[in-house]
């Protein structure tokens, strides 16, 4: 049997945020085991804790979707972060696919806060598909789409980002088929991240059914690479700019998430990401 936790991660109230199952002692479990064992928890990620490959680092970690293995995510490091900490450790470093991920770990008054680093710098991936296919697939019409350009960006996982109008736009988006499937063929991508102005910062919304995920209360790695989004449209100043994120509200599972990108002579120099975090089971689970 092997010990994994549940947590609920963007936010410090449980049975809100977004859950995430971490599995220690992963070390000699196959691929194949960890896709069971993700698919078995059937959360938007699940996390495997193995030992380093450089002793200097805190962990080496796997993450998985329901359906195949991801490069990174950030509600995973978030939390498995916060879990690994302790009571008293300050810094984590995890080994993920993408690279090495450090995270800093603060202390207040509510508790403990997470923040990483993002492991990649953003790039585009695709073309963007027209304004009238993206509202097609959303069951929005172009009208409800901008005022930012949307864009396809990857760093890690590849996303496209569809700026929506209102909240009322936002609350009304919803994956249609058959152009749903369409629309991600064109972008060359498995999911999109809807988001609109709202409370000093953005609220936004992620789809992805194809990757086993209808909707995800809280997506890390997104929200590292809106930054990149942000900034082709004229959004981010020079310097460093602070901006909270919430995303699932629609679902009712609403998160809490800071974005910080710092911006050098018109380019992305750092992107952090942080969060909270709190316990909601535990237990074991069987070998596949």
């Amino acid at each position: 049997m092997l010990r994994f936790h549940v947590y609920d991660v963007f936010t410090d109230t449980p049975f809100t945020g977004n859950p995430l199952a971490i599995v220690e002692g992963a070390d000699g479990l196959t691929t194949a085991q960890m896709q069971t064992i993700a698919r078995q928890f059937n959360l938007s990620e699940t996390l495997f804790v193995q030992q380093p490959d450089d002793p200097a680092h805190t962990a080496k970690v796997r993450i998985f979707f329901p359906t195949a293995e991801i490069p990174f995510a950030g509600h995973p490091t978030i939390g498995c972060a916060l879990h690994l900490a302790g009571e008293t450790a300050t810094r984590i470093t995890l080994e993920e696919q993408a690279g090495l991920v450090p995270v800093t770990i603060t202390r207040d008054d509510r508790g403990t806060r997470a923040e990483f680093t993002a492991p990649k710098r953003p790039v585009r991936h695709a073309d963007t598909p027209p304004h009238a296919m993206i509202a097609e697939a959303l069951g929005l019409t172009p009208h409800d789409i901008g005022p930012h350009d949307p864009g396809v960006w990857e760093g890690g996982p590849a996303f496209l980002y569809v700026p929506v109008t209102t909240l009322e736009a936002l609350a009304m988006a919803r994956p249609q088929e058959p152009a749903w499937s369409e629309l991600m063929r064109a972008a060359r991508v498995d999911s999109a991240y809807l988001y609109t102005a709202a409370e000093h910062g953005y609220r936004a919304r992620m789809f992805s059914p194809t990757a086993g995920i209808p909707e995800d209360p809280a997506t890390g790695s997104a929200s590292a690479i809106l930054a990149a989004q942000l900034l082709a449209n004229g959004a981010l100043p020079e310097g460093t700019t602070a901006l909270p994120l919430a995303q699932g509200v629609e679902m009712g599972r609403p998160s809490d998430i800071r974005l910080t990108a710092e911006v050098t002579e018109g380019t992305l120099a750092a992107i952090r990401i942080a969060g909270r975090a709190v316990k909601i089971a535990e237990g074991a689970i069987r070998i596949p």
